[in-house]
């Protein structure tokens, strides 16, 4: 079936973790008839969680896709994961979606999670509704919940149905648009019917809401309302398409996706107003800029890769969304980065875990390549030389990192070839080896992120991994000048000696500056061509550290004098001499310690606040600083040695009961003494002699 760009929604599923995004798409699914019965997330059935170790854990672990066609228009459903150590897969499903549908519990309002998200659709500027689910759980206060959003997360809501009802007495909603009644039966079907009497006045006021937000959505019509004091259902209608489409409007609706209560009127208002992708803007680089490119079908082809899985039936599936033009398994497609073109072989759409074959995939579509040699997650697929690349995922830093080492060689090629493939498919996954520390590490977003990963890939690939906290990488510096010192390297054993002669003086530099080098020699007492090897002697010495073998930064050198002998002088004799009068100038340096120290925002309910303050305290941070980002949530900014970040995933979830988050990045280095430096001093010994 050919479809238009103007016939697509796509709509990516958010929410904190356990506000019911699974169960409200497989209820999507019963309804329209595309699935014979609706499974539970304890069945391990549902359409979206179909992996092993989403069946298992019970909660989403990927961002699944399911696509459907709803009297001719195709929806795309995205999915998302509500823990935070799955957030990449939620970027990913935003990034090609038009519209979020947030997803908030009538019980608890808008959690951590869901907080931060939104503040990303701002950032985005994303269009968004609000679907407040479980009004049939006890406590379930959708007219509570529907208050406190305006106070947690300030924006302009639009009441479009309201519940009968709460918790057992909850009988259904109903539609203010319509002004009818929707009933919920046991076999989960929604009848419409009128509105009881009982229901009168609630809504008449909540009528008056959803027109005078409705009012909002477009220019004229706030002139209108102001004037006649109402709107017809034509301008409501009105209204509300071009405030969501210009996201200055936020529906709501209500219901219980358990009881496939509230999504006959949200499958209309998604069919017939969510905004559809034409003439919407995507984010590409050209050249060295941050630029935007329209989704439009009458331009070349050109689409592009933002998640990708390794199916073990399917292999490669690489999801792509077409931002132009007409993809096609004919499609001629050329990536840039690598320099080459293929043709696709064929597209699919998915359902779940199905794929099903299509003839071409329109502007603004998403769908599926197999197998493709030149797809991974980021890839831009161009019609010849387009002149500009697709700007990658915005993707936030790891959070939590754990050195790993495999129990032997055949363990260790098996563990890596694994992680390949699940770096292919999640990129807030990372893996790195440190020179300085000899470690091989794995950073992720938490440590469930990490552990699950490393569990999977014991059981699969039946190996041994050996986990450990990953060492510092601390450096040296110094403090003062070091005056005037010499060296002279000189060695005979017959033949060529070995003589090379070097005054230096070595300064402190500004922190992060590394190091400077500065030829002051008057006369060419030491030729020009030694240069390179005193150079290399100096660098050296700072490599192999004076305190305890950490890299020495931020030192000025300059060479004042030295000798050369016409005979037994080299490159290596000078190299040597070097060495030697770097490590005399560091007797009289003052030579201290550096430490890294990571910039951190904790985002936490303010009944934690005190306590991670005081934590923070205790961990030698600073806070710089604390922003309300409502609904009870504050983020915390702070500076911390990385040194005391290293578990700081578990304190959290123990300080918190598994509510707070955090991200953090590397900052800079800062001097360290005392009795810490003298602990980090006294391993670092211990270690070079094991």
């Amino acid at each position: 079936m050919s479809v238009s760009t103007t016939d697509l929604r796509n709509i990516a599923i958010i929410g904190h973790n356990g506000t019911g995004k699974t169960t409200l798409l497989e209820h999507i699914l019963f309804q329209r008839g595309l699935i014979s019965r609706a499974e539970t997330i304890e069945s391990g059935k549902t359409t979206s969680d179909y992996t092993e170790e989403e069946i298992a854990k019970q909660i989403s672990i990927h961002t699944s896709m399911v696509q459907f066609d709803f009297d001719g228009k195709i929806l795309t459903f995205f999915d998302t994961p509500g823990t935070a150590d799955f957030i990449g897969e939620v970027i990913s499903g935003l990034s090609a979606s038009e519209t979020a549908l947030v997803i908030v519990d009538a019980r608890d309002g808008a959690q951590i999670e869901t907080i931060k998200l939104w503040k990303k659709l701002n950032d985005m500027d994303k269009p968004r509704a609000v679907f407040i689910n479980k009004v049939d759980r006890e406590r379930g206060d959708f007219f509570n919940a529907f208050s406190h959003l305006g106070e947690q997360l300030p924006a302009t809501y639009v009441p479009i149905t309201i519940p009968m009802g709460y918790g057992e007495d909850f009988k259904g909603v109903i539609n203010l648009i319509d002004k009818k009644a929707y009933f919920f039966d046991a076999n989960g079907v929604e009848k419409e019917g009128a509105i009881p009497t009982e229901y009168n006045d609630l809504v008449e006021e909540y009528n008056m809401l959803l027109i005078e937000a409705a009012a909002e959505g477009a220019d004229e019509l706030i002139e209108k309302y102001l004037e006649e004091g109402s709107l017809e259902v034509e301008d409501i209608r009105k209204g509300l398409h071009e405030g969501l489409n210009t996201n200055r409007i936020v529906p709501v609706f209500a219901g219980s996706a358990q009881h496939s209560s509230g999504l006959t009127t949200l499958l209309n208002f998604i069919r017939d107003d969510f905004p559809h992708p034409a003439g919407k803007e995507f984010p590409i680089i050209k050249g060295e800029e941050r630029e935007t490119v329209l989704i439009d079908p009458n331009e070349p082809a050109a689409a592009f890769i933002f998640k990708t899985t390794i199916d073990q039936f399917s292999g490669k599936l690489s999801f792509v969304k077409v931002v132009q033009g007409k993809v096609s398994g004919e499609s001629e497609l050329t990536n840039p980065e690598m320099g080459k073109r293929e043709r696709p072989g064929k597209v699919f759409r998915m359902v779940g875990k199905k794929l099903v074959e299509v003839d071409a995939l329109e502007a603004g579509d998403v769908g599926v390549i197999t197998k493709g040699n030149l797809t991974y997650t980021n890839a831009s697929l161009l019609t010849g030389d387009a002149g500009f690349a697709f700007a990658p995922l915005s993707l936030p830093s790891p959070v939590y990192s754990l050195a790993i080492q495999a129990g032997d060689k055949k363990s260790e090629d098996k563990m890596n070839e694994a992680l390949s493939k699940m770096i292919e498919e999640d990129l807030t996954l990372r893996r790195s080896y440190n020179d300085e520390t000899k470690q091989a590490t794995i950073s992720g977003m938490g440590e469930l992120h990490l552990n699950m990963i490393l569990d999977k890939i014991r059981e699969k690939q039946k190996v041994t991994i050996n986990t450990e906290l990953p060492k510092i990488a601390y450096r040296e510096t110094i403090t003062k000048k070091s005056g005037i010192v010499e060296y002279t390297h000189k060695k005979q054993s017959g033949g060529h000696g070995q003589y090379g002669r070097v005054l230096i003086e070595i300064e402190p530099l500004e922190r992060g500056e590394f190091y400077s080098f500065t030829n002051a020699i008057r006369g060419g007492n030491v030729s020009k061509g030694y240069m390179p090897g005193i150079e290399k002697g100096l660098q050296d010495a700072m490599a192999e550290g004076f305190l305890a073998g950490y890299p020495m930064v931020d030192i000025g050198i300059t060479i004042v004098d030295g000798k050369e002998h016409p005979v037994d002088s080299s490159e290596m004799a000078f190299r040597l001499a070097a060495k030697g009068a770097m490590k005399a100038g560091l007797e009289k340096a003052g030579a201290l310690l550096l430490e890294p120290f990571m910039k951190l925002s904790v985002y936490v309910e303010d009944q934690y606040l005190g306590d991670i303050l005081s934590d923070l305290s205790g961990k030698r941070g600073r806070v710089l600083g604390q922003e309300d980002m409502g609904g009870g949530i504050q983020m915390v900014k702070a500076d911390v040695p990385q040194a005391e970040m290293l578990n700081y995933a578990i304190d959290l979830k123990s300080m918190t009961s598994g509510t707070g988050s955090f991200e953090i990045e590397f900052d800079h280095y800062e001097t360290i003494s005392g009795r810490i430096a003298d602990d980090v001093i006294k391993a670092a010994k211990e270690a070079a002699e094991d």
